[in-house]
C-alpha cells in the first residue's frame, strides 16, 4: 500500500508545471527593474530625455541617493499637450517609427520604456510646457498612465519630472539601495561625464536641501576647460590629444578624438569616459585593449584617464543589445579597437614629457601671522609645468565636483573656514525659507524686485541681495574660479587714477593729479608685488607690466559692470591689510563682492525717469547702450540672481532688520478688506 502512494506521488511530482499568462503589472514590473536598475539608471535615461528635446541647460535634485526623490529639469522643446495621456505607455515614443528606423538612430532614447518603466516603480510628476503656451501642465502617472487629467500650472520652459519614492512596491531592490552616499556618487560621476562631453549644455546636481551644488556648468567650446573644471587640474595637466580617423569602406569608417593620460597621471583605478555617437557607453574590449598597452608601454601609470568620442555611421551600430543601452554592438569592431589601440601606443610612445612632482605645503600648521609659514604665499602652489596651456574663459565649466575629487587642491586655510563658518552660524532660518521658496514676479523699481512667498509680498533689495551672494561664492569657490578674460587688458595704474578722479571734487586742480599719480603708481607696485597670491586664489591676474587681464567667474553666466572695475581695483591697492590672513581674504571678497553686485547701470534708465537725461543729450546709440544695460541686468536678476539665490544663499540676520526684505501685502488680509467691501 506504500508503495502504491509513493508511486501516484511521483507520478503527481513528474508532471510539467501549468504554463499561465502572467498579469500585465507583473510583466511591466519585471521590464521596469531591468531598465531601472538603480537610481543612476533613471537619473541616466532622463537626462538622456532632455538631451533629446534639445535643452541648453540640465538641473538634476537627488535627495536620498534617489530613492526618495529624482528631479530632472530642462529648458527644452516640452511636451505636447495632446502627448501627455499616452507618454508613461510602453513603447510610446518620438523617436521612430518602423524597425527600420533603428538603423540611422541618432537620438539617446527610442524604445518608449524608460519613464513608462519608471511609473511602475515610483510616483512620477511630469510639468511641462511648449513654446508659445500661456501656462504649463502638471500630471502624475502610475502603471504608465495618467492619474488625473493635466492641470494647467505656472511653468517655465521646458520639463520637469519628478520621480519619488523609486522602487517602493521592490522591496528586496530598495533594501540592496540603502547607501545613499553610494548611488550619489554614480550619479555625480554620471553628471561629470555628460557634462564634459555635451559642451554645449550647461549641467547641475546637487543634493536635495544642499547649499552648493556638487556639479555646476555652463556651456565651452573648450574640451580641456571642461576635463579641467570638472576632473581638476592635477588630471589636465597629465592629458594629451589623440585622434584617430578610418575612411575606408572595405575595413572601417570611423572618427576618433580624445584625450588620455601621460606618465604624469598616476591613479589606483582606470577612468574610461566613453562616448559613441555622442551616447555614453561602455565596451569592454576597448577598455581592455587600451590597459594593455599602458601595462606594456607605461608600467607605473597603468591606471589611465581616459576621454574618447567616437564618431561612426548610424547604421554600424546596433544600440538595441542592452536594456539599459548602456553597451552598443559596432560593425567591424575588432578593426576599429586595434587602429585605435595603435593611434594610442604611438602616441604614448612619442610623448617625451618627463614626470613632475609637487610638494604642497598644506600639512604645515599656522600659528603666527609674522611667521612666514603662516603667510599667504607660503600655501602658493607653483605653476604647472605641464605641456597644456591654462586656457580659461567665461564660458568654461566650473564644476565643485573637483574638489569632491581631489581635497589636496582645495585651499588648506582655517581662516577661510572661519569666514564660512560665521556665514552658516549667521543664517536667519526665516529668510533662508523666503530665498529658497520665493517667486520672482518682477522690479518693482530700479533697485528693488517683489517677491511672493505663500501668502506674502515683499521687496527685496537685489544690490544688497546680490553684494552678500557674491562674497559668500567668492569664499565657497576659493582657489577654484573659473576666469573672465579681458579682451584688452587694462593697465591697473590708469584704473587706479581714474578711481581717484572720481572722487575728487576738483580733478583737475595740478596738486590732485600729481598725488593721484603718486598714489596710483604705490597702489600698482603693491599690487603687481601681490600678483602671484591673489591670481592663485581669486584668479585676478595682474601681469609683470600692471595690466589687468583676467577676472573671475563668481556666477556663472554672469558678467559685472565693468565701469566698476577702477574702483574695485582702488579697493585692492588702498583697504586690504595684506599682513593680516582672515582681514585680507575678508577684505577682498567684500571687494569683489560690491564690484560683482548688480547695481543699477552707470547710464540712466530709459524707461523710466532718464528719459529726460536722454531727451536733452540727444543720442540715440546712448540710449540703445543703456537699453541694453538695463534688460540685460533685469534677465540676470532673474535668471542668474534667484536661481543661485536659492542654491546657494544664506541670508544673514542683519538683512531681517536693514531693509533688504520688506513685505509690503499679506493675501488674508487683503481677503479681509475685499470681504468688508
Amino acid at each position: 500500500m506504500e508503495m502504491e502512494i509513493e508511486a501516484e506521488e511521483e507520478q503527481v511530482q513528474m508532471e510539467p508545471p501549468k504554463i499561465h499568462r502572467l498579469d500585465d503589472s507583473v510583466v511591466n514590473r519585471i521590464a521596469a527593474g531591468e531598465v531601472i536598475q538603480r537610481p543612476v539608471s533613471a537619473v541616466k535615461e532622463l537626462v538622456e530625455n532632455s538631451l533629446d528635446a534639445c535643452s541648453s541647460s540640465i538641473n538634476v535634485v537627488v535627495k536620498d541617493g534617489g530613492l526618495k526623490l529624482i528631479q530632472v529639469s530642462d529648458d527644452g522643446h516640452g511636451i505636447r499637450y495632446e502627448d501627455l495621456p499616452i507618454l508613461c505607455e510602453r513603447h510610446t515614443t518620438s523617436k521612430l517609427s518602423t524597425f527600420e528606423d533603428l538603423q540611422s538612430i541618432k537620438s539617446m532614447g527610442f524604445r518608449g520604456e524608460a519613464l513608462a518603466s519608471m511609473t511602475y516603480v515610483a510616483h512620477v510628476t511630469v510639468t511641462t510646457i511648449t513654446k508659445g503656451q500661456l501656462h504649463g501642465y502638471r500630471v502624475s502617472y502610475k502603471d504608465g498612465v495618467m492619474e488625473h487629467e493635466p492641470k494647467a500650472c505656472a511653468a517655465v520652459k521646458g520639463t520637469q519630472i519628478m520621480v519619488e519614492n523609486l522602487f517602493y512596491n521592490m522591496t528586496a531592490r530598495r533594501k540592496t539601495l540603502q547607501n545613499s552616499a553610494d548611488d550619489y556618487s554614480k550619479i555625480v560621476d554620471v553628471l561629470s561625464r555628460f557634462a564634459i562631453h555635451h559642451m554645449n549644455v550647461s549641467f547641475s546636481c546637487r543634493k536635495h536641501g544642499a547649499a552648493r551644488a556638487d556639479v555646476n556648468s555652463v556651456a565651452t567650446i573648450s574640451r580641456i576647460d571642461a576635463i579641467r573644471s570638472v576632473y581638476g587640474v592635477s588630471v589636465a595637466r597629465c592629458l594629451m590629444k589623440v585622434e584617430a580617423l578610418d575612411k575606408d569602406p572595405s575595413s572601417s569608417v570611423f572618427q576618433m578624438e580624445g584625450f588620455i593620460s601621460n606618465s604624469n597621471y598616476v591613479a589606483k583605478k582606470i577612468t574610461m569616459v566613453l562616448f559613441i555617437n555622442d551616447r555614453l557607453v561602455d565596451c569592454t574590449a576597448l577598455k581592455r585593449a587600451l590597459e594593455i598597452v599602458y601595462a606594456a608601454t607605461l608600467p607605473k601609470a597603468s591606471k589611465p584617464f581616459i576621454y574618447m568620442a567616437i564618431i561612426l555611421p548610424p547604421e554600424h551600430v546596433d544600440v538595441n543589445v542592452h536594456p539599459t543601452k548602456r553597451e552598443v554592438s559596432l560593425l567591424n569592431q575588432e578593426i576599429i579597437i586595434e587602429k585605435i589601440q595603435s593611434v594610442v601606443e604611438s602616441r604614448l610612445r612619442s610623448s617625451n614629457e618627463t614626470q613632475t612632482f609637487q610638494v604642497p605645503v598644506h600639512k604645515m600648521v599656522r600659528t603666527d601671522s609674522s611667521d612666514p609659514a603662516g603667510r599667504l604665499h607660503v600655501y602658493l602652489q607653483p605653476e604647472s609645468c605641464g605641456h597644456l596651456e591654462r586656457n580659461t574663459s567665461l564660458t568654461a565649466i566650473r564644476s565643485s565636483v573637483r574638489q569632491r575629487r581631489n581635497p589636496k587642491e582645495t585651499a588648506d586655510l582655517t581662516s577661510l573656514q572661519e569666514l564660512i563658518d560665521e556665514i552658516d552660524r549667521n543664517c536667519h532660518s526665516g529668510l533662508l525659507d523666503i530665498v529658497r521658496h520665493c517667486t520672482y514676479i518682477g522690479m518693482a523699481d530700479d533697485v528693488f524686485a517683489l517677491l511672493q512667498h505663500d501668502t506674502h509680498l515683499y521687496l527685496a533689495n537685489v544690490v544688497n541681495l546680490s553684494k552678500e551672494l557674491m562674497y559668500q561664492q567668492v569664499l565657497r569657490r576659493f582657489a577654484h574660479f573659473n576666469a573672465i578674460q579681458i579682451s584688452e587688458p587694462a593697465p591697473v595704474k590708469e584704473l587706479i587714477v581714474l578711481a581717484l578722479k572720481e572722487g575728487n571734487l576738483d580733478p583737475e586742480c595740478s596738486e590732485n593729479v600729481e598725488l593721484n599719480e603718486k598714489i596710483a603708481e604705490m597702489n600698482m607696485e603693491l599690487l603687481k608685488q601681490k600678483a602671484d597670491m591673489i591670481e592663485e586664489y581669486f584668479c585676478i591676474h595682474i601681469d609683470k607690466d600692471g595690466n589687468l587681464s583676467r577676472l573671475p567667474v563668481i556666477l556663472d553666466q554672469y558678467t559685472p559692470d565693468m565701469d566698476r572695475v577702477p574702483e574695485f581695483v582702488l579697493c585692492l591697492g588702498n583697504d586690504v591689510d595684506w599682513e593680516e590672513e582672515k582681514k585680507c581674504l575678508q577684505v577682498i571678497s567684500a571687494a569683489l563682492g560690491n564690484f560683482y553686485a548688480m547695481h543699477p547701470p552707470m547710464l540712466p534708465n530709459p524707461s523710466g525717469d532718464g528719459l529726460q537725461f536722454y531727451q536733452k543729450e540727444i543720442e540715440h546709440e546712448l540710449v540703445a547702450e543703456a537699453e541694453t544695460a538695463w534688460a540685460q541686468r533685469e534677465w540676470s536678476i532673474q535668471h542668474v540672481l534667484f536661481p543661485s539665490m536659492r542654491l546657494f544663499f544664506k541670508p544673514p540676520n542683519s538683512m531681517a532688520t536693514n531693509g533688504t526684505f520688506v513685505r509690503v501685502a499679506s493675501l488674508e488680509k487683503l481677503y479681509r478688506i475685499f470681504e468688508r467691501c
